[in-house]
């Protein structure tokens, strides 16, 4: 770890002082590159690995290299995904290890299976008691370590299987809590059912199941409708590309 550390710095250093893709070499993305892109709606951090990693291939002629991303984005999810290219995967997990921050919006009233919109409202509740004091005394409640249940539609295993596997099959399977820490858990607005909100949490944390937490805790329900990732450590999203702006960043062009 001692000698991460410092390396973690230097690349941080290198990613954001240096924009100038365009002079980017072969060489240089075998050699290591960390990327910040902006993930789109509906694409999965699969997706866009592999699209990061073909564009590069195919602009610089390479049989393959190593691509991996430090956190995985749900589908729905948009924002911050870091890409690490060759030797800098080496420190895909320190990455993950960081402080993570996101901003979304969580719907009162509902509560969906997934704790999210991938799947339909299966319950409404009641929301004429909650006021903007409970509100915010709620999200207090939710500060520090806490234990939470992952969201059964999630890409966690058990016995070598997927959660979501179970899920879509319709098969229970006991889920075991752990142990995350939340620094912040800030209320910015609201809108009718509508609670804008922006968390700093811990790796391992799942916005969706705090989205359905915290319903519970109001004495109804809730999920997330709107799920933006804001900042991974120092890695932030405002100085991220779209992948089409990598691409041409780096002078790919689709034949």
């Amino acid at each position: 770890m001692g000698t991460i550390a410092p390396l973690l710095g230097r690349y941080l250093s290198d990613i954001i002082s240096s924009p100038n893709m365009e002079h980017l070499s072969a060489e240089d993305f075998l050699n290591g590159q960390t990327l910040l892109i902006d993930k789109e709606l509906n694409w999965t951090s699969f997706q866009a690995v592999n699209a990061i990693k073909w564009a590069i291939r195919k602009r610089f002629d390479l049989k393959k290299i190593k691509v991996g991303h430090a956190g995985t984005l749900d589908p729905l999810a948009t924002g911050l995904l870091v890409i690490c290219t060759g030797k800098h995967t080496k420190i895909i997990q320190n990455i993950q290890g960081q402080t993570k921050v996101y901003t979304g919006i969580i719907t009162l009233g509902g509560t969906t299976p997934s704790y999210d919109l991938e799947t339909t409202i299966d319950q409404n509740f009641p929301t004429d008691h909650i006021d903007k004091e409970l509100l915010h005394n709620t999200t207090k409640k939710f500060i520090g370590d806490i234990e939470q249940f992952p969201p059964v539609f999630s890409a966690l295993k058990k016995d070598g299987k997927r959660l979501y596997e179970f899920a879509r099959a319709g098969e229970a399977v006991e889920i075991t809590p752990r142990t995350i820490h939340i620094d912040q858990f800030d209320i910015t607005a609201i809108e009718g059912v509508n609670i804008h909100f922006r968390v700093k949490c811990s790796k391992g944390t799942y916005i969706r199941s705090l989205a359905h937490d915290f319903g519970k805790a109001l004495n109804s329900g809730a999920h997330l409708s709107s799920l933006r990732r804001e900042a991974i450590g120092d890695y932030a999203v405002n100085d991220a590309l779209s992948i089409e702006e990598f691409k041409q960043r780096i002078g790919f062009k689709e034949h």
